[in-house]
């Protein structure tokens, strides 16, 4: 029986990227010539709908294929002529190569997949739900009575190796996800946007840690990722009142400084970083308040020197009287 043929992932995705550019050429023109203003926005989510619909069928239709392949091999094998003394081994010929032949396939298909992630870190996320899939699959038939002894061995030896792939994809994922997400976290122009964007960064890190929490090279991310958001939101107050000391308001500079230092107790960060940022506020505020001080204290010399004397204007009166 000749194994199922399928176009090839690179070939699929190209026609797909096709129809998929050329339904956003087609939306784009059907909204310029209606007038309306942003046409590349309609435009844009048709070609991503194409898009994920493809990767979905493929997926769908690579995992059909290779389900009937498999039950079709064990059909066929089941069906040769045997006495009944050879029947049982035959079937565990047929397990045993079904089963290496499930193992096979996933290892191809993932040996793919790791050359494809050093470009897109999304594959090493497609890689781990297959791993998933199969770990799964492998468990219920390990569940089966009926199973014989060297095809749960053979199982379990396939079980280890895959859930050693596993934690490798998904480490990849959230090594490459997490720091595409924080590049692009430090090119934004707004606060808002570096925050959120760096957030998500965040959020891949803690899915992994869900798998893998004793990761010691996750938890180091994470907390780098923390202490950025912090430094953007605390950094925001900072600027306000280094403006504000630029502009000779020192009063209002060391509000803000305060006010750095309320979100910087309040948001999550190493200790160490916290605090150096605290020392350093705190640092300002003080330069700022010996600034006032002395300002003041000038304000208060040049008044009483600007006061004429009592006695002159004691005799002023006089000689009014």
């Amino acid at each position: 029986m000749a194994r199922p043929r399928l176009p090839s992932t690179a070939s699929y995705m190209a026609v797909a990227g096709v129809i998929a550019f050329a339904l956003f050429f087609a939306v784009w023109w059907l909204f310029i010539i209606s007038g309306d203003d942003a046409p590349w926005l309609p435009s844009m989510l048709a070609a991503s709908v194409v898009l994920l619909l493809a990767v979905a069928t493929r997926e769908v239709i690579m995992r059909r294929a290779w389900a009937r392949y498999t039950h079709e091999l064990e059909l066929e094998m089941g069906r040769q002529p045997s006495r009944p003394s050879t029947r049982s081994r035959s079937r565990r010929k047929v397990n045993l190569h079904s089963t290496a032949v499930a193992l096979r396939a996933l290892l191809q298909r993932l040996s793919h997949i790791d050359e494809a992630g050093a470009q897109r870190p999304a594959a090493h996320l497609e890689a781990f739900r297959l791993c998933e899939q199969y770990l799964a699959n492998s468990v219920e038939t390990l569940n089966s009575p009926r199973r014989a002894p060297d095809v749960r061995i053979a199982l379990r030896s396939g079980q280890e190796r895959v859930r050693a792939l596993q934690r490798h994809h998904l480490l990849a994922w959230a090594r490459g996800e997490s720091r595409r997400l924080s590049q692009e976290a430090q090119r934004r122009v707004s606060i808002s946007d570096k925050i959120e964007t760096a957030m998500r960064a965040v959020e891949v890190i803690d899915e992994a840690l869900k798998y893998y929490p004793d990761e010691l090279e996750l938890r180091a991310s994470a907390l780098a990722l923390r202490d950025f958001i912090a430094s953007v939101k605390v950094g925001h107050w900072v600027e306000l009142a280094e403006r504000a000391a630029f502009r000779g308001r020192p009063a209002r500079a060391v509000a803000r400084y305060h006010d750095a230092l309320f979100y910087l107790s309040r948001t999550e960060m190493s200790e160490d970083a916290r605090a150096e940022a605290a020392a350093h506020i705190n640092d300002e505020i003080e330069k700022l308040r010996a600034q006032m001080a002395i300002s003041d204290a000038d304000g208060k010399i040049e008044r009483r020197a600007a006061e004429p004397p009592a006695k002159l204007i004691i005799d002023s009166d006089e000689e009014r009287i």
